[in-house]
């Protein structure tokens, strides 16, 4: 009985007439030959819907990849070479260094290919293909069903059709729900597990700025680094060989040259993590006058710890810098984000909204009274929210507790189990201070006791002698002790000393709590809520059939964002032009502070002017900004020209505009990217790489 409802949610999709604001979306690729090429072209795209997504020809998404987790890059050879963000691959760059080699701050550049780094664990994964499975899906759903009966039945279908994707080849494949459920596409990939560094600016460049600069414009960070994909001699993915060579893609980009000026159309293509376009405005007043300024607190208590002891020691600023990096990109994200939600008063719009929707839902009973209802499980949810916000940001921020979980919860002491805990243990201690961490520890619970109340935490906690004495007395801080313990060899001695451990059981009692208190319940009520969005996007359409066009929100995979190079104004009397060069650089350099010194290499040829062909009216491009929309998964992503050629690297947006997630404002959202000519002149001038030019092509 479901299936027409949804048949016809799909032709509502393709038929509804485009009425977004200005430049907003984010658009499945395989579909945009059905909805979105006539628009883009009317804007200034030059090319085919077949040229962006194609499944039995060589198309520009055969370019680009997931990276990692949480990441984008993109192929600018048909050697397997890859660009994406510094900050993408800081935690490579991050594990290769020391004091003896400190790539973050000097920088590293293989010269020849048997320099290149391996990185264990770090994978790319192209996409295959995309395809609508909604019937496949929902197949066997009735409308009686519980909604706890409707998921099991739709997990099971999910993987059946991930089987069948996969079976007798080497894809692997996930089924993602759009729209709340109302639609479910299939994603089959390939992963390669052998991926390189090959190229990182030093961080002066890489991440010049640092925090002060982070989600700002105007921005002069060369934020890239170069990594390249290998496969067997089968060009297929292929576990780490030094055998492997580098893999040829179907598709690499060409990159352009000219530049770019105000007005030009500009795409982004890659993988943004997650956007809550549709949220209920009692979601919305949740994350802005809740959620959010609790978060930002805690981790000003974290980064205020960490940044005084690692401006004490060079060591220890190389061990925490990932982490530091890590901790403050979500910060200042976080504090744009409530500043354009309050200025924009998106709860205020959302709450007319849903007025209007009750109005016309008032004569139909599938969807009258869903935005009350959303309302009062809103209300119910909060407090579990909350006290899970906290029991992430505060509880598991403590890298001992969460460090202890991973002991906690190993079910076996197989020898494969013992080899996974040393590795762990390896790369925990090789950054790890426990001085640090237990300041944070007391700082935070500290808090914890102060916001949640007791029937969501410990009933017995004392944030100070007991962190000091779960330090004092626990092995896992100490390498030596975890290292002796885990090579004894006596299986019951190790499982002993385990749960015995005072980190063990604290991880236990706090996990306890959440299992128990916490969790249940919330899950409970987003079930609830999930059925009721359900209905409430389904309705939503239908409202508004014929003059918006909904685009489903981003959730990790594929998709195309456009709009057109523009400068914004962020305030009365100013306005920030859309592009940045090297003299804004070398107007920021201050050798005294760390994000600011520009390395040696960089102040010469500025002084000399030594610019080489990337010089443009006398200086060197650095960065520009347009009206795609982006969001997280975003970092890394091809920054493309009308004719699909590289023109940068995605890597930030505008703070004013940070609550794009929830809310897209064409008036002050802006991505930020890296201009592609900056990357290259580093690579070539400042890097002395310039041998790796020769494998790029570029446009004519």
């Amino acid at each position: 009985m479901r299936k027409p409802i949804f048949f016809a949610f799909t032709l509502l999709l393709l038929t509804a007439s485009a009425v977004l604001r200005a430049d907003e979306g984010m658009w499945l690729p395989s579909l945009i030959e059905q909805g979105r090429i006539k628009d883009m072209r009317s804007k200034g795209f030059r090319l085919k819907a077949q040229d962006l997504y194609a499944v039995n020809q060589a198309s520009l998404k055969d370019a680009i990849v997931r990276f990692g987790s949480g990441c984008t890059g993109e192929l600018i050879s048909d050697q397997g070479l890859l660009i994406t963000n510094h900050h993408c691959g800081y935690g490579q760059i991050q594990q290769h260094s020391s004091v003896e080699h400190d790539y973050l701050t000097d920088g590293f550049a293989a010269m020849n290919r048997s320099e290149e780094l391996a990185n264990p664990g770090l994978v790319v994964s192209f996409l295959v293909e995309m395809k609508d499975v909604t019937d496949r899906i929902l197949s066997g759903i009735t409308p009686g069903m519980t909604e706890q009966e409707r998921a099991g039945i739709i997990e099971k279908n999910k993987r059946a059709v991930v089987k069948a994707a996969t079976e007798g080849n080497l894809y692997k494949a996930s089924v993602e729900a759009l729209y709340y459920g109302n639609q479910y596409f299939l994603f089959v990939y390939e992963v390669f597990e052998d991926v390189r560094l090959v190229f990182a600016p030093p961080s002066a460049v890489g991440k010049f700025g640092g925090d002060t600069d982070n989600w700002m414009w105007p921005r002069h960070t060369g934020d890239f680094s170069i990594f390249r994909v290998y496969a067997g001699k089968d060009n297929k993915p292929a576990k780490y060989s030094p055998d492997n060579v580098p893999y040829v893609p179907k598709k690499s980009f060409t990159i352009s040259l000219k530049g770019m000026k105000e007005g030009d159309f500009t795409f982004v293509y890659g993988f943004p993590g997650r956007t809550y376009q549709y949220l209920h405005s009692e979601a919305v007043r949740y994350i802005q006058q809740k959620s959010d300024p609790h978060k930002v607190n805690l981790r000003t208590i974290r980064l205020n710890i960490m940044n005084d002891a690692m401006a004490q020691d060079p060591a220890v600023r190389i061990q925490y810098a990932a982490k530091n990096a890590s901790v403050s990109n979500a910060w200042k994200k976080w504090q744009g984000e409530m500043k354009g939600l309050e200025r924009l008063g998106t709860i205020g719009k959302k709450q007319a909204f849903e007025r209007q929707f009750e109005a016309w839902a008032a004569d139909k009973p599938e969807y009258s009274g869903v935005t009350a209802q959303l309302a009062a499980l809103y209300d119910s949810l909060e407090p579990y929210a909350f006290a899970r916000d906290y029991h992430t940001e505060a509880v598991m921020a403590i890298e001992l507790i969460k460090f202890a979980g991973t002991y906690a919860d190993a079910k076996d002491l197989k020898p494969e189990t013992l080899a996974r805990l040393q590795e762990a243990a390896a790369k925990f201690f090789k950054d790890y201070v426990p001085a640090i961490d237990r300041a944070t520890a007391k700082a935070l619970l500290a808090e914890y006791v102060k916001n949640i109340p007791a029937e969501f935490r410990l009933a017995v906690i004392n944030p100070a002698a007991g962190i000091d004495s779960v330090f004092d007395l626990s092995i896992l801080t100490d390498s030596v002790q975890v290292k002796n313990l885990l090579a004894g060899g006596d299986t019951a001695i190790i499982r002993q000393t385990i749960d015995r451990d005072p980190a063990v059981q604290a991880y236990r009692q706090f996990s306890e709590i959440a299992r128990t208190k916490i969790e249940p319940t919330y899950k409970a009520l987003n079930r609830q809520i999930d059925e009721k969005y359900r209905t409430y996007m389904r309705g939503m359409i239908e409202m508004r059939k014929g003059e918006h066009e909904f685009y489903p929100d981003a959730n990790s995979t594929l998709r195309i964002a456009y709009g057109k190079v523009d400068g914004y104004r962020p305030m009365d009397a100013v306005y920030y032009e859309p592009n940045t060069t090297l003299e804004g650089v070398m107007q920021k350099d201050n050798p005294d502070i760390y994000d600011y010194d520009v390395p040696a290499k960089l102040r010469q040829l500025y002084e000399a002017k030594d610019y080489g062909r990337w010089a443009v009216n006398g200086t060197v491009p650095v960065a520009f900004i347009a009206t795609n929309h982006t969001t997280g998964g975003n970092s890394g992503s091809p920054v493309l020209n009308a004719e699909g050629q590289l023109i940068g690297v995605n890597f930030d947006r505008c703070w004013e505009g940070t609550m794009s997630d929830l809310e897209y404002d064409p008036v002050v959202c802006r991505n930020i990217a890296l201009d592609i000519r900056y990357a290259l002149f580093l690579i070539d001038k400042v890097g002395g790489a310039g041998y790796l030019l020769d494998e790029m092509k570029f446009a004519k």
